[in-house]
């Protein structure tokens, strides 16, 4: 059924700046992503916090990923990143993580950190192209004992 979904899907989907109307959805593609989905009521506080920023993918009227990261001083962690099934595989996450790089340096950030799940490897070769490069490791951060990576990229 993903290959006729993909054959028949509209073009690209829209980049855009996310707002707290999407907390609803942002939660139900966090939720069919992650173990431990986030809540409606903590995509509304993210998204209604000032030093958070924000991007989604539109298909149609749906929320089809979304990037969302945190900024402190001249730094931003990225909180996560989110793309249904069938725009997996698509080139979707880059585009949206490098709409996410671009605005962060304009606001004027520096650098980017982020944790990923070692096994993780579409995540990790995401990154790897987007020139993050590993600092660190946090042994046993995520279920099952396994290690996430800190990863980080300059945007100066």
């Amino acid at each position: 059924m993903s290959w006729f979904v993909r054959l028949f899907s509209r073009a690209e989907p829209t980049l855009s700046v996310a707002s707290p109307r999407d907390a609803a959805s942002l939660a139900a593609l966090h939720a069919a992503s992650f173990s431990r989905g986030w809540g409606e009521t903590e995509f509304e506080q993210l998204l209604t916090d000032r030093s958070v920023v924000a991007d989604r993918a539109i298909s149609g009227r749906r929320n089809v990923g979304f990037i969302i990261s945190r900024r402190s001083a001249d730094e931003a962690e990225i909180l996560s990143v989110a793309v249904i099934r069938v725009w997996q595989g698509r080139g979707l996450a880059r585009r949206l993580l490098d709409l996410h790089l671009r605005r962060l340096a304009g606001l004027g950030l520096r650098a980017v950190f982020l944790e990923v799940d070692e096994d993780n490897q579409p995540a990790r070769r995401l990154y790897a192209r987007a020139g993050f490069h590993e600092v660190g490791r946090r042994p046993g951060y995520y279920s099952g004992g396994k290690s996430a990576l800190v990863l980080r990229r300059d945007l100066v």
